[in-house]
């Protein structure tokens, strides 16, 4: 069965077209990053926009890159939740009006649960040069997923079958990566200038604390950006009330790249000790990382270390915003569930994992 799958929750224009769920046939993004690095973060109304000029484009090359025709599609899956309104208004619509006009299956696809699926593309056509992990997660499987607008452990017994054990009360910790880069004047997207800086500072120079949680796996990062505030603050010689949009230039470039690494380190081993300890507690078979920050090759480095089974990545490519994830989700949702109709689907910027349209259908 091949799946098509479209991604446009935020400034990423992604379509895929994956086999049975693990083989990967084509995988195309069109980023926005150049646009909005102007801006220092995503602009939401020019991000829709250039959706709007490129999805069309997207959809061709994808299926032209796996030399296959609509005739070779089985089913079209689309991200439908959550993201910024006006993106994913432009991809499912994409998506509703092809369902309708090559008779094609249409499944909505939670963005944050796709993410998990990168880990289950195995295979590639000869043109595609991945690397890939040797096999698929086996189930119970832990994943942790971070990235600009998520960071949560979720323990999955099946596909679809899933339950959140924490997640950040505050902000994710890609938008802290984002917010300390601005901080230390670094560009935008914050994690890979961070992870840059890092490799040639000290991860111990500066001493960070670890947020403190009644939630066993929950996550909090605001009070870790704030400490970095004051720490660069008392750096640069000023007090609280300097502003932090000044504070770069009165640093060195040994004490942003120092900054950079303490906050990485720090951040990262948040992450690590809350997926230690949910392993502990629940011995699952596999663990995963997911999204955008499952990228930093330091979270991958002090995961390795300390979990006591082996852990494999999915490629740096199928982290970030991808259609990958979304055409493989889409594999395993039309085996287990009906199509939507295209008249029916509607886009939900806001909305949990844990109130999924497939998990409500198990119930």
């Amino acid at each position: 069965m091949r799946i098509l799958g479209i991604e446009s929750s935020c400034d990423e224009t992604a379509v895929a077209i994956v086999e049975d769920g693990t083989r990967l046939l084509s995988n195309v993004v069109n980023s926005q990053i150049d646009i909005h690095s102007a801006y220092g973060g995503v602009v939401p109304e020019v991000a829709a926009r250039s959706h709007i000029e490129v999805v069309n484009l997207v959809i061709e090359q994808a299926l032209e890159e796996a030399h296959l025709t609509w005739d070779d599609i089985d089913a079209i899956a689309v991200t439908y939740a959550p993201g910024l309104i006006g993106s994913l208004l432009v991809g499912t619509l994409a998506a509703r009006t092809l369902a309708l006009l090559k008779n094609k299956p249409l499944y909505p696809i939670h963005h944050v649960e796709a993410h998990v699926y990168a880990n289950f593309i195995t295979e590639q056509a000869p043109h595609i040069d991945l690397a890939l992990p040797s096999k698929q997660p086996a189930f119970p499987m832990l994943a942790l997923i971070v990235s600009g607008g998520h960071s949560q452990l979720v323990l999955f017994r099946d596909h679809g079958d899933y339950e959140l054990l924490g997640q950040t009360q505050d902000d994710a910790i890609g938008e802290a990566f984002d917010k300390v880069a601005k901080m230390l004047g670094l560009p935008y997207p914050g994690g890979p200038s961070i992870a840059n800086a890092a490799l040639e500072g000290d991860p111990k120079a500066y001493q960070l604390p670890k947020a403190r949680l009644s939630g066993a796996y929950d996550f909090s990062f605001s009070g870790l950006k704030t400490a970095v505030l004051r720490a660069i603050q008392r750096e640069a010689g000023v007090d609280i009330t300097f502003p932090s949009s000044g504070l770069a230039a009165r640093l060195s470039e040994s004490q942003r790249n120092n900054f950079a690494a303490s906050f990485q380190y720090t951040a990262v081993a948040t992450l690590v000790d809350k997926a230690v300890a949910a392993f502990k507690e629940h011995s699952p078979a596999s663990v995963v990382i997911a999204g955008g920050v499952a990228a930093n090759q330091e979270l991958r480095t002090q995961l390795t270390q300390r979990l006591p089974i082996p852990i494999e990545y999915a490629p740096m490519s199928l982290c970030t915003d991808n259609g990958a994830m979304i055409a493989t989700l889409g594999y395993y949702s039309a085996i287990r569930r009906e199509p939507v109709s295209p008249f029916d689907l509607t886009v939900v910027p806001s909305l949990s994992m844990t109130k999924t349209a497939w998990n409500l259908s198990e119930k």
